[in-house]
């Protein structure tokens, strides 16, 4: 019996029209569906894909045992991730080396900061795996500002909202145009580096880009409130143009 394949399956930053032709056509004949979600809840992969996979496909959540719970430089956070991940690995591992392909939904690019990579790094070298790129959510979600991104020699730098302010605030002011991505409660820490590099007055907030909720505002006049953890904060770069 030969091995069935992983398939690391982009959906971009949350419109299913913004899928790749491959991907619908690998999920919408998927017999086995994997995908993240928080304890509880449906799962935002999940929900991108609602209406399009197959009825007798066979759905396979992963719930994370911890997100925000404890701060991730806890010790026992990866120690808990790690087991969960081999958990996970075992799991779609016995089903490729059973002839079964299995679709693993993942929200913007399986390469960018996403959970399948732990899934990737641990089944490479046993079973077939591939990963079928897409648009990034920072990509939809600069879009949705209707302002492009970069200009001529532009730097982008993008930051992780989990960073030590100091370092973002150094980070922030070295760069031309900038992305910041897991905000959530980070939102306070962020809003004072942003002021510290001098680039607050520039920056947006795009909320769930490319969804029916998207949300895009200029941060200095958004709320204070907790915004969601995949919220995206832009700053455009001002660069060479003709």
């Amino acid at each position: 019996m030969s091995a069935g394949t992983v398939y690391g399956l982009g959906l971009g930053p949350g419109d299913p029209d913004l899928m790749t032709v491959r991907a619908d056509r690998l999920l919408r004949k998927a017999e086995h569906v994997a995908y993240f979600r928080k304890a509880g809840r449906k799962g935002q992969a999940r929900q991108i894909v609602d209406r399009m996979i197959p009825e007798d496909a066979v759905e396979y959540p992963m719930e994370y045992p911890v997100t925000t719970e404890i701060p991730f430089t806890d010790p026992a956070y990866n120690q808990m991730l790690a087991a969960f991940y081999e958990d996970c690995t075992a799991h779609l591992r016995d089903l490729a080396k059973g002839g079964r392909d299995v679709v693993v939904l993942c929200e913007g690019d399986p390469f960018f900061y996403g959970s399948f990579m732990h899934l990737y790094t641990r089944l490479k070298d046993d079973v077939p795996v591939e990963v079928v790129p897409a648009i990034t959510g920072m990509s939809g979600a600069w879009t949705a500002t209707g302002t492009p991104i970069t200009w001529g020699d532009d730097v982008l730098t993008v930051l992780m909202g989990t960073l030590p302010e100091a370092e973002l605030a150094t980070r922030m002011a070295q760069t031309d145009a900038l992305v910041v991505m897991k905000i959530g409660r980070n939102i306070d820490k962020v809003r004072r580096a942003l002021r510290q590099a001098g680039r607050y007055d520039q920056a947006w907030l795009v909320e769930y880009a490319s969804m029916p909720g998207q949300t895009v505002t200029r941060l200095a006049e958004a709320s204070d409130k907790v915004t969601p953890y995949f919220s995206i904060i832009v700053v455009h770069g001002q660069g060479r143009r003709p």
